[in-house]
Protein backbone atom coordinates (compact mmCIF):
# COMPACT_ATOMS: atom_id res chain seq x y z
CA UNK A 1 0.00 0.00 0.00
CA UNK A 2 2.63 2.72 0.72
CA UNK A 3 4.56 2.04 -2.41
CA UNK A 4 1.02 2.46 -4.16
CA UNK A 5 0.65 5.55 -2.63
CA UNK A 6 3.88 7.14 -3.64
CA UNK A 7 2.99 5.81 -7.11
CA UNK A 8 0.08 7.84 -7.09
CA UNK A 9 1.77 10.80 -5.37
CA UNK A 10 4.29 10.51 -8.28
CA UNK A 11 1.64 10.43 -10.42
CA UNK A 12 -0.14 13.59 -9.16
CA UNK A 13 3.30 15.51 -9.02
CA UNK A 14 3.73 14.63 -12.45
CA UNK A 15 0.47 15.47 -13.60
CA UNK A 16 0.62 19.08 -12.19
CA UNK A 17 4.10 19.69 -13.77
CA UNK A 18 3.32 18.59 -16.65
CA UNK A 19 -0.45 20.43 -17.59
CA UNK A 20 1.02 23.75 -18.62
CA UNK A 21 2.81 22.28 -21.11
CA UNK A 22 -0.27 19.97 -22.61
CA UNK A 23 -2.26 23.03 -22.25
CA UNK A 24 0.35 24.83 -24.41
CA UNK A 25 0.60 22.48 -26.93
CA UNK A 26 -3.55 22.01 -26.91
CA UNK A 27 -4.12 26.14 -27.28
CA UNK A 28 -1.16 26.05 -30.00
CA UNK A 29 -3.56 23.60 -31.90
CA UNK A 30 -6.67 24.76 -31.18
CA UNK A 31 -8.87 28.17 -33.05
CA UNK A 32 -8.67 31.23 -31.45
CA UNK A 33 -11.99 31.39 -31.06
CA UNK A 34 -12.20 28.07 -29.43
CA UNK A 35 -9.38 28.70 -27.06
CA UNK A 36 -11.26 32.05 -25.77
CA UNK A 37 -14.65 30.40 -25.28
CA UNK A 38 -13.15 27.90 -23.19
CA UNK A 39 -9.82 28.16 -21.71
CA UNK A 40 -9.62 25.41 -19.43
CA UNK A 41 -10.06 22.72 -21.60
CA UNK A 42 -6.90 20.30 -22.82
CA UNK A 43 -8.53 18.59 -25.54
CA UNK A 44 -9.02 21.00 -28.33
CA UNK A 45 -12.68 20.31 -30.34
CA UNK A 46 -10.99 21.57 -33.55
CA UNK A 47 -7.14 21.01 -34.74
CA UNK A 48 -5.69 23.79 -36.63
CA UNK A 49 -2.16 24.20 -37.57
CA UNK A 50 -2.44 27.74 -38.61
CA UNK A 51 -0.78 29.04 -35.72
CA UNK A 52 2.20 27.09 -36.24
CA UNK A 53 1.97 28.78 -39.95
CA UNK A 54 2.07 32.23 -38.42
CA UNK A 55 4.79 31.38 -35.60
CA UNK A 56 6.98 30.58 -38.50
CA UNK A 57 6.10 34.52 -40.93
CA UNK A 58 7.54 35.40 -37.50
CA UNK A 59 6.41 39.02 -36.91
CA UNK A 60 8.00 42.32 -37.19
CA UNK A 61 8.64 41.39 -40.75
CA UNK A 62 11.71 39.02 -39.84
CA UNK A 63 10.67 35.33 -39.53
CA UNK A 64 10.80 32.41 -37.19
CA UNK A 65 13.88 31.06 -38.33
CA UNK A 66 15.73 34.50 -37.46
CA UNK A 67 14.72 34.92 -34.33
CA UNK A 68 15.55 30.79 -33.67
CA UNK A 69 19.40 31.61 -35.15
CA UNK A 70 19.79 34.75 -33.00
CA UNK A 71 18.99 32.91 -29.74
CA UNK A 72 21.17 30.29 -31.11
CA UNK A 73 24.17 32.21 -30.97
CA UNK A 74 23.33 33.90 -28.16
CA UNK A 75 22.87 31.12 -26.00
CA UNK A 76 26.09 29.10 -27.41
CA UNK A 77 27.98 32.05 -26.79
CA UNK A 78 26.67 32.37 -23.28
CA UNK A 79 27.36 28.67 -22.51
CA UNK A 80 31.08 28.12 -24.79
CA UNK A 81 31.90 31.89 -22.48
CA UNK A 82 30.39 30.11 -19.03
CA UNK A 83 31.92 26.80 -19.31
CA UNK A 84 35.53 27.79 -20.04
CA UNK A 85 35.89 30.81 -18.24
CA UNK A 86 33.73 29.54 -14.92
CA UNK A 87 36.36 26.97 -15.41
CA UNK A 88 39.50 28.90 -15.08
CA UNK A 89 38.16 30.62 -12.62
CA UNK A 90 37.41 27.56 -10.49
CA UNK A 91 40.70 25.55 -11.23
CA UNK A 92 42.62 28.96 -9.96
CA UNK A 93 40.50 29.03 -6.74
CA UNK A 94 40.66 25.47 -6.18
CA UNK A 95 43.75 24.26 -7.40
CA UNK A 96 46.30 26.93 -7.14
CA UNK A 97 48.13 28.53 -4.01
CA UNK A 98 48.21 32.57 -4.31
CA UNK A 99 48.13 35.52 -2.29
CA UNK A 100 44.38 37.06 -1.59
CA UNK A 101 42.96 33.83 -3.05
CA UNK A 102 40.42 33.26 -0.17
CA UNK A 103 39.24 37.08 0.00
CA UNK A 104 38.59 36.90 -3.73
CA UNK A 105 37.01 33.60 -3.74
CA UNK A 106 34.73 35.54 -1.12
CA UNK A 107 34.15 38.50 -2.44
CA UNK A 108 32.97 36.46 -5.74
CA UNK A 109 30.41 34.86 -3.53
CA UNK A 110 29.49 37.93 -2.29
CA UNK A 111 27.59 39.21 -5.69
CA UNK A 112 25.66 36.13 -5.89
CA UNK A 113 23.90 38.35 -3.22
CA UNK A 114 23.79 41.56 -5.78
CA UNK A 115 20.64 41.82 -7.27
CA UNK A 116 21.18 41.89 -11.39
CA UNK A 117 19.61 45.51 -11.67
CA UNK A 118 22.66 47.45 -9.20
CA UNK A 119 25.19 46.43 -12.08
CA UNK A 120 22.87 46.91 -15.08
CA UNK A 121 22.87 50.82 -15.78
CA UNK A 122 26.63 50.73 -14.83
CA UNK A 123 26.76 48.06 -17.75
CA UNK A 124 24.92 49.56 -20.12
CA UNK A 125 26.95 52.85 -19.81
CA UNK A 126 30.07 51.01 -20.65
CA UNK A 127 28.35 49.07 -23.80
CA UNK A 128 27.05 52.19 -24.95
CA UNK A 129 30.32 54.24 -25.10
CA UNK A 130 31.81 51.41 -26.95
CA UNK A 131 29.11 51.48 -29.16
CA UNK A 132 28.39 48.06 -28.62
CA UNK A 133 24.32 48.23 -28.01
CA UNK A 134 21.87 46.82 -30.26
CA UNK A 135 24.77 44.08 -30.92
CA UNK A 136 25.01 40.39 -29.01
CA UNK A 137 28.19 41.54 -27.60
CA UNK A 138 26.89 42.64 -23.95
CA UNK A 139 24.69 39.35 -24.34
CA UNK A 140 27.83 37.23 -24.57
CA UNK A 141 30.94 38.84 -23.63
CA UNK A 142 29.82 38.99 -19.55
CA UNK A 143 29.89 35.55 -19.57
CA UNK A 144 33.69 35.05 -20.92
CA UNK A 145 34.41 37.08 -17.96
CA UNK A 146 33.14 34.63 -15.48
CA UNK A 147 30.68 36.88 -14.50
CA UNK A 148 28.27 34.12 -13.55
CA UNK A 149 29.96 33.25 -9.45
CA UNK A 150 27.16 30.81 -8.81
CA UNK A 151 29.00 28.40 -11.27
CA UNK A 152 31.85 29.26 -10.23
CA UNK A 153 31.49 28.04 -6.80
CA UNK A 154 29.83 25.08 -8.13
CA UNK A 155 32.86 24.45 -10.28
CA UNK A 156 34.99 24.88 -6.99
CA UNK A 157 33.56 22.63 -4.94
CA UNK A 158 33.59 20.05 -7.28
CA UNK A 159 37.30 20.23 -8.18
CA UNK A 160 38.21 20.69 -4.64
CA UNK A 161 37.11 16.72 -4.55
CA UNK A 162 39.40 15.82 -7.05
CA UNK A 163 42.72 14.20 -5.02
CA UNK A 164 45.16 16.49 -5.27
CA UNK A 165 47.86 13.12 -5.38
CA UNK A 166 46.56 13.91 -9.15
CA UNK A 167 47.68 16.93 -9.51
CA UNK A 168 51.47 16.22 -7.45
CA UNK A 169 51.73 13.05 -10.35
CA UNK A 170 51.48 15.37 -13.27
CA UNK A 171 53.74 17.64 -11.77
CA UNK A 172 55.90 14.79 -11.53
CA UNK A 173 55.45 13.89 -15.19
CA UNK A 174 56.44 17.43 -16.07
CA UNK A 175 52.85 19.11 -16.86
CA UNK A 176 52.61 22.79 -15.63
CA UNK A 177 49.06 24.21 -14.31
CA UNK A 178 47.99 24.85 -17.51
CA UNK A 179 48.67 21.30 -18.91
CA UNK A 180 47.31 19.86 -15.64
CA UNK A 181 44.11 21.65 -15.69
CA UNK A 182 43.67 19.96 -19.29
CA UNK A 183 44.77 16.97 -19.04
CA UNK A 184 43.58 16.25 -15.52
CA UNK A 185 41.27 18.58 -13.62
CA UNK A 186 39.21 19.34 -17.09
CA UNK A 187 38.13 15.64 -17.71
CA UNK A 188 37.47 14.95 -14.38
CA UNK A 189 35.12 18.11 -14.09
CA UNK A 190 32.75 16.75 -16.25
CA UNK A 191 29.72 16.86 -14.55
CA UNK A 192 30.29 20.13 -13.05
CA UNK A 193 30.88 21.48 -16.15
CA UNK A 194 27.56 19.78 -17.95
CA UNK A 195 25.66 21.05 -15.04
CA UNK A 196 26.92 24.53 -15.77
CA UNK A 197 26.38 24.19 -19.82
CA UNK A 198 22.85 22.95 -19.02
CA UNK A 199 21.56 25.89 -16.85
CA UNK A 200 23.37 28.71 -18.97
CA UNK A 201 21.48 27.41 -21.97
CA UNK A 202 18.09 27.51 -20.28
CA UNK A 203 18.36 30.36 -18.61
CA UNK A 204 19.94 32.52 -21.57
CA UNK A 205 17.43 30.95 -24.10
CA UNK A 206 14.24 32.08 -21.71
CA UNK A 207 15.93 35.25 -20.72
CA UNK A 208 14.06 38.22 -21.39
CA UNK A 209 14.90 41.32 -19.04
CA UNK A 210 18.81 41.59 -20.87
CA UNK A 211 17.83 40.81 -24.14
CA UNK A 212 14.88 43.72 -24.06
CA UNK A 213 17.94 46.05 -22.51
CA UNK A 214 20.41 45.70 -25.06
CA UNK A 215 18.13 44.97 -28.41
CA UNK A 216 16.85 47.49 -30.36
CA UNK A 217 16.31 46.25 -34.22
CA UNK A 218 13.79 43.49 -35.24
CA UNK A 219 16.91 41.39 -37.02
CA UNK A 220 18.69 41.13 -33.83
CA UNK A 221 15.82 39.76 -32.26
CA UNK A 222 15.84 36.62 -30.13
CA UNK A 223 12.81 34.31 -29.53
CA UNK A 224 11.31 35.61 -26.04
CA UNK A 225 11.66 38.91 -28.21
CA UNK A 226 9.89 37.51 -31.17
CA UNK A 227 6.89 36.24 -28.97
CA UNK A 228 6.67 39.84 -27.65
CA UNK A 229 5.84 40.94 -30.61
CA UNK A 230 2.51 39.23 -31.02
CA UNK A 231 0.60 41.21 -28.59
CA UNK A 232 -0.64 43.66 -29.67
CA UNK A 233 1.28 44.45 -32.69
CA UNK A 234 -2.27 45.13 -34.74
CA UNK A 235 -4.11 46.47 -32.15
CA UNK A 236 -4.95 42.90 -31.40
CA UNK A 237 -3.03 40.18 -29.51
CA UNK A 238 -2.20 36.79 -31.87
CA UNK A 239 -2.80 34.20 -29.28
CA UNK A 240 -2.19 31.08 -32.08
CA UNK A 241 0.87 31.95 -33.09
CA UNK A 242 2.41 33.06 -30.02
CA UNK A 243 1.48 29.52 -28.06
CA UNK A 244 2.66 27.99 -30.97
CA UNK A 245 5.92 29.88 -31.40
CA UNK A 246 6.14 29.29 -27.18
CA UNK A 247 5.79 25.57 -28.37
CA UNK A 248 8.55 25.09 -30.84
CA UNK A 249 10.87 27.66 -28.80
CA UNK A 250 10.77 24.77 -26.06
CA UNK A 251 12.27 22.07 -28.33
CA UNK A 252 15.81 23.11 -28.46
CA UNK A 253 15.60 23.24 -24.73
CA UNK A 254 14.44 19.25 -24.49
CA UNK A 255 16.94 18.64 -27.33
CA UNK A 256 19.98 20.42 -25.33
CA UNK A 257 18.77 18.51 -22.15
CA UNK A 258 18.82 14.75 -23.87
CA UNK A 259 21.88 15.40 -25.63
CA UNK A 260 23.79 16.27 -22.23
CA UNK A 261 21.38 14.08 -19.87
CA UNK A 262 23.80 11.54 -20.19
CA UNK A 263 26.74 12.65 -19.15
CA UNK A 264 25.10 14.29 -16.31
CA UNK A 265 23.62 11.06 -15.34
CA UNK A 266 27.03 9.30 -15.68
CA UNK A 267 29.11 11.81 -13.77
CA UNK A 268 26.13 11.01 -10.86
CA UNK A 269 26.68 7.73 -10.95
CA UNK A 270 30.59 8.04 -10.52
CA UNK A 271 31.30 7.42 -6.87
CA UNK A 272 35.17 7.21 -7.25
CA UNK A 273 37.98 7.34 -9.15
CA UNK A 274 39.42 4.41 -10.97
CA UNK A 275 43.44 4.24 -11.00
Amino acid sequence: MKRVAVFLLCLAALALVLYPIVWLISASLTPVEDLVANLRSLFPGRVTIDGYAGALEGAGGESFWTFLGNSTIVASGAVIGNVVSCSLAAYAFARLRFRLSGPLFAFALVTIMLPAHVTLIPQYVVFQRLEMIDTFVPLILPKLLATDAFFVFLMVQFMRGIPRELDEAAKIDGCGPIRSYRYVVLPLSRPAMVTTAIFTFIWTWNDFFSQLIYLSSTENYTIPMGLRLFIDQTSSSSYGPMFAMSVLSLVPIGLFFLAFQRFLVAGVATTGLKG
